[in-house]
């Protein structure tokens, strides 16, 4: 695919051949940006398609351990594409549309490698949502986010899905509800961001935390990232008891062996096996 530039600056929309979403791997980080800045990087359903399409090769890509999901323009992601929602009246294209887009939206969760949402502007409806969706998300201070569908007579439906488990019933109410955006030092403290940085900095602190990350052992944050998710959906009793048996498990393999040995003899990182 081609090459997603490194900056998120405001861009000339893309040319009539050009993809809606760009791809480049920067060792073992592939960075995905969204390209459909003419339209605020709405989730038309040639993105939602071009996103899912890009999850699947990555859930059998091993040279992958991190993915981070940017865009070009001015925003983020407006959410759904409103245009293409009103061409139609019919029901079952916006039942299948949205059920494609929350099918695309779960391979986030079902992917191996943690995938961070690089957010450097205003991501709202169906693009707070893909925020929600991701792991780990950082964002430029500039940043904005919102669930404004009652403006339009819509409730924010499925962006409210991951919302509420990133945020609590109630923040996540008052932002449905109200549809006013929150800034990105609120949406930090409320759990929707894991940092926010500086605009000038946005750039190198995303690709740091990802490069970083992606020194890991990757069966380590494969496992680690299915290890969380599941956890999080039990009760407390069941938690502790399958977090205990996984870690036992993982005790038992090459990486933990590795990185034990190198931690206690004082030594190097070692070359992960992913074993």
């Amino acid at each position: 695919m081609t090459a997603a530039p490194t900056a998120t600056v405001t861009t000339p929309g893309p040319k009539a051949n050009e993809p809606v979403l760009l791809r480049a791997d920067h060792g073992r980080v592939a960075v995905l940006t969204l390209n459909r800045p003419q339209a605020m990087n709405a989730l038309s359903g040639e993105l939602i398609a071009a996103l899912d399409a890009e999850f699947e090769r990555l859930m059998t890509d091993k040279t992958v351990r991190v993915v981070v999901i940017q865009a070009n323009g001015r925003a983020f992601s407006a959410g759904h594409d409103l245009r293409e929602i009103r061409s139609s009246t019919d029901y079952a294209f916006h039942f299948d549309l949205m059920s494609r887009c929350s099918a695309m939206m779960l391979k986030i969760r079902r992917l191996p490698q943690p995938v961070i949402a690089k957010v450097h502007a205003v991501a709202t409806a169906a693009g707070c949502q893909l925020v929600a969706a991701c792991d780990l998300a950082v964002a430029s201070s500039d940043a904005k986010f919102a669930t404004p569908g009652v403006h339009i007579g819509l409730f924010c439906g499925t962006p409210s899905v991951p919302l509420g488990r990133n945020i609590g019933a109630k923040r996540a109410l008052d932002m449905l509800f109200t549809g006013e955006p929150v800034s990105a030092e609120t949406a930090l403290r409320d759990g929707l961001l894991s940092r926010v940085v500086p605009p000038d900095q946005l750039d190198s602190a995303t690709m740091a935390l990802a490069q970083h990350i992606a020194s890991k052992s990757p069966l380590v944050l494969a496992q680690g990232k299915e290890l969380f998710h599941k956890h999080m959906e039990m009760d407390l009793e069941q938690a502790y008891a399958y977090a205990s048996a996984a870690m036992a498990g993982g005790m038992m393999r090459e990486d933990a062996k590795l990185g034990i040995d190198a931690f206690v003899n004082k030594k190097p990182q070692p070359e992960w096996t992913g074993r």
